[in-house]
């Protein structure tokens, strides 16, 4: 098959389509964000690099974009290229069996026009992370995802959740199962980073702190106890400006990596030498960091929104689960439990060990993402 990609720029897109290396479909990605291209990926023609102006900037353009969008949007084509014409070329060009799009308010959204003038053209989406569980309580987006759901042909999550709430909204098309967010992982690789748990030392935190993320209240609940962690290294990865200047101004002996100033595999070795990995958000699919930390053996405790996080990690016995994202006096608690009882790390160690197994390894996923796609190429 032609396989057209909409995705943004993410590490988690591209481990997605390296899976299809060894395939014969031609892959093409669009970058809709109009990011720059992939460096390294070979397996992938990329048209990046496309928005251009077709009539020079005009005074309070930008004001009129922010203040009165829908006027805006009118006037767009007449000003630059836009994402629907130039999908719209593409298509035309190429020629794809298969449309794929990742995420739905940046990546799907803005593709709806062009999808429902080539009402022929199959439909893949994948849904990820807030995409419907943050956005379904939203009046304007509950009534764009139910037109667009109605549109797409197959549907992927990474969450059994999804697909009810999806079913609720609209979707009437053909599912084709779970698959965490990125595919699987090539688990050997990262043997040589995971440490025997008596040798570990790290508390680890993702350091989210924006329309979902909650990290701040983890570092309350860490600061607070900072007696109980003699011992034990506080580091944060990932962090917000807000989360960094938080913990400076309290003065916390905590380590603190700002977002994207480390690798993907530098925060995998974080995660390998740590005890505990903590994260806490008001809305997210299944976590990949929550999976990263299962497979290197770190005890997690994690946000359970909308019962996505309950679905791998069975509370008190593999884990401990979130309820309340705000309760900095429960996820004390659950940090003290799980660092003083070494039993149920140990066992928790091994019935994650056995999860990642079956759930996570990267053979396994790729098979189950080559059979997406040629299930649907049978159909087509």
């Amino acid at each position: 098959m032609k396989i057209l990609f909409i995705s943004m720029p993410s590490i988690h897109f591209i481990r997605w389509i390296q899976n299809l290396n060894e395939t014969q479909n031609e892959l093409y990605w669009f970058d809709v964000l109009n990011k720059g291209e992939f460096k390294g990926v070979t397996n992938v023609n990329q048209i990046t690099n496309w928005k251009k102006r077709k009539f020079p900037r005009i005074k309070g353009e930008y004001v009129l974009s922010k203040k009165f969008p829908e006027i805006y949007a009118k006037l767009q084509p007449f000003l630059e290229v836009t994402i629907n014409q130039k999908l719209e070329e593409i298509i035309q060009e190429i020629k794809p069996d298969l449309i794929h799009s990742f995420e739905m308010q940046s990546c799907s959204y803005p593709i709806f026009k062009t999808m429902n003038k080539f009402s022929h053209l199959k439909w893949l989406y994948s849904c990820w992370g807030s995409d419907l569980y943050y956005y379904q309580n939203d009046k304007e987006h509950y009534l764009k995802i139910k037109k667009l759901l109605n549109r797409i042909n197959y549907l992927h999550t990474d969450c059994m959740r999804d697909f009810s709430i999806a079913r609720q909204l609209n979707f009437k098309g053909k599912y084709l199962g779970v698959v965490p967010g990125g595919g699987g992982y090539d688990m050997i690789k990262y043997l040589k980073y995971r440490k025997p748990l008596d040798e570990r030392n790290v508390i680890v935190v993702k350091g989210y702190q924006h329309k979902f993320g909650r990290a701040i209240n983890i570092i309350k609940a860490l600061g607070e106890i900072q007696k109980d962690l003699i011992g034990l290294q506080v580091v944060i990865f990932g962090a917000h400006k807000v989360v960094f200047d938080y913990i400076k101004k309290h003065n916390l002996p905590f380590v603190v990596y700002q977002k994207d100033t480390i690798s993907h595999e530098e925060i995998i070795e974080i995660i390998g030498k740590s005890v505990l990995y903590i994260g806490n958000s008001i809305s997210d699919g299944i976590p990949n960091t929550l999976l990263e930390a299962m497979f290197m053996g770190a005890f997690p405790i994690q946000s359970n929104p909308g019962g996505a996080t309950a679905e791998i990690v069975n509370n008190g016995k593999n884990g401990f689960l979130i309820e309340n994202t705000e309760d900095i006096n429960h996820i004390q608690e659950l940090i003290l439990r799980s660092i003083c009882d070494r039993k149920l790390a140990e066992k928790a160690f091994h019935e994650n060990q056995k999860i990642s197994q079956s759930y996570l390894d990267y053979h396994l996923n790729q098979q189950k993402i080559i059979n997406i796609y040629k299930k649907i190429e049978a159909e087509i």
